[in-house]
């Protein structure tokens, strides 16, 4: 018995003091004291929204799992990677893709006529890091091969496609041309990223095709030589291919649209074997800028196939041919009352398969979102490919009478039919859970990027928001009514630690 009586002595003594203290404190410290917390609770609050906002996570759960878990003996266990495919249509293409892979985006813009004259007027970098080192990648697997070092013009521009600074690109294209004026890379590269305007990239680039369609006959004659050969031809080919389709492009922003559509059709039947380009989404924007609807539906008929796969501009084109024939005379009252008909359910089925394809879309063309110019590299059924989408085909929806209307009224209906959509889809296979990561780091930091299905705020959040509300509150009544705050906070004190007199406790004790 003795051993328990020191530190209980010592116990009752602290409770004491600190009952004591807390007798002895004014109304103006607890008031204080709710301010300070309401205050630091606050902060806590707002940086855990912006960083649950930016990054799609929150702060502090964040650092308690990858930081104190392994402190306190917990293993986090880590997912195998996993797979995407795209069901119901594409049951016979069942092929091992990556879940997040990045595409190439067919309709990318031209840096120097485009992309730099945004940042010219807003002082806003239009993209990020990581798109910009993609496309470096995709020029050196483009444009390059071992054969370069044949030529130094070649070794020279295999070097400027590896800079980072853009004006070092420029000056060691300029040093190739002075080594070879038929270097057909040089010319590319002055096109995208030193021409400010269309008209000066179109020059550039029928400065390449020159070039380039001289390069490609030589390397035709003689390929089957030796494996270096084949090399060579495959690079000369993709110069001449790249430069026919972004003259095709340059035609189609110039509005010579027609010679833009001959040029993409040329270049499609000239090399059919490289539609992994996915040089037919070029087709069909510039077929629906002609409003050629039939031609449209011809294109589609060959690449929205079950064995190919799918994309937002063939998903979303399909559903706008279907509410074409549709969308003048729907009214959703009338539907309410006398049903929808046949080329109605249709409709709202294909704009129900396209918005579970990409359910970002529909935001951007009802104009719920603001639009921000397309990255290089677009991720398949995220907001990067949504984006790129809308961009170029708003104008289009927009022309045809009742079809935004229609979207409007139907596209939701979607989400229904898949109410697990990281589990289980309708028409396509669960959609990614990955495409948020892959998409905050294709789009600029301004733009704000659309998460589907929508998270949860985090627990963090709410509790910060519930402790910055509760001390704000007692904050208030602090300071309207100090007496009885100041009685509430002893009485909270003595139910807290229930210590009598100091005689009868030490009475109790011994």
């Amino acid at each position: 018995a003795a051993m328990w009586v020191k530190p209980r002595a010592s116990l009752v003594l602290f409770l004491l003091t600190v009952t004591v203290f807390l007798s002895t404190l004014t109304p103006k410290f607890y008031f204080a004291l709710t301010v300070t917390s309401s205050f630091i609770s606050g902060l806590i609050f707002v940086f855990e929204w912006w960083h649950f906002r930016k990054y799609g996570t929150s702060f502090i759960e964040q650092v308690s799992v990858s930081h104190l878990r392994p402190l306190i003996g917990g293993a986090e266990n880590t997912p195998p990677a996993t797979t995407s495919f795209s069901a119901g249509e594409n049951e016979t293409s069942r092929q091992n893709m990556p879940e997040c892979k990045v595409w190439r985006n067919p309709l990318n813009l031209f840096r120097g006529a485009e992309y730099s004259r945004y940042m010219w007027v807003t002082g806003k970098e239009p993209l990020t890091y990581y798109d910009m080192n993609l496309s470096a990648q995709d020029h050196q697997n483009f444009f390059t091969c071992d054969t370069d070092a044949l030529r130094p013009s070649d070794t020279v521009m295999q070097k400027a496609w590896r800079e980072r600074n853009p004006q070092a690109r420029i000056k060691a294209a300029y040093q190739a041309l002075e080594l070879n004026n038929d270097c057909a890379t040089a010319y590319v590269l002055l096109a995208e990223e030193e021409a400010t305007t269309i008209v000066d990239a179109e020059k550039y680039f029928k400065q390449a095709l020159k070039a380039g369609e001289m390069i490609y006959r030589k390397s035709q004659n003689c390929h089957s030589q030796s494996p270096q050969h084949e090399a060579q031809l495959r690079r000369d080919t993709n110069v001449l291919v790249y430069v026919k389709r972004r003259l095709a492009m340059c035609a189609r922003k110039l509005g010579r649209i027609r010679e833009a559509v001959k040029m993409m059709r040329d270049l499609m039947k000239e090399f059919p074997l490289l539609s992994m380009l996915n040089i037919h989404e070029n087709l069909l924007e510039a077929l629906l800028e002609l409003q050629a609807y039939a031609d449209v539906q011809a294109v589609l008929a060959k690449y929205d196939d079950i064995s190919l796969p799918k994309s937002a501009a063939i998903c979303y084109t399909a559903a706008l041919l279907k509410a074409r024939a549709v969308s003048e005379r729907f009214s959703p009252e009338t539907a309410s009352k006398r049903g929808l008909s046949t080329a109605e359910i249709n409709a709202v089925e294909a704009i129900h398969r396209a918005v579970e394809f990409n359910p970002h879309v529909p935001k951007y063309l009802l104009e719920m979102k603001s639009l921000v110019l397309p990255p290089e590299h677009i991720l398949k059924r995220g907001d990067s490919e949504a984006v790129a989408y809308a961009f170029f085909h708003l104008q289009h929806w927009k022309r045809i009478e009742g079809a935004l209307n229609l979207l409007h009224c139907t596209w939701e209906g979607t989400f229904r039919m898949i109410p697990y959509p990281l589990e289980k889809g309708h028409l396509f296979y669960p959609y990614p859970s990955c495409t948020e990561t892959a998409d905050r780091e294709l789009l600029p930091t301004f733009h704000e990027v659309s998460v589907y299905p929508q998270k949860e705020l985090p627990f963090f959040i709410h509790f910060t928001a519930g402790l910055c509300s509760f001390s704000a509150m007692l904050a208030l009544l602090t300071h309207q009514f100090p007496e009885l705050m100041v009685i509430f906070a002893k009485a909270v004190s003595i139910i807290s630690w229930p210590v009598k007199s100091p005689e009868l406790s030490m009475n109790h004790l011994f």
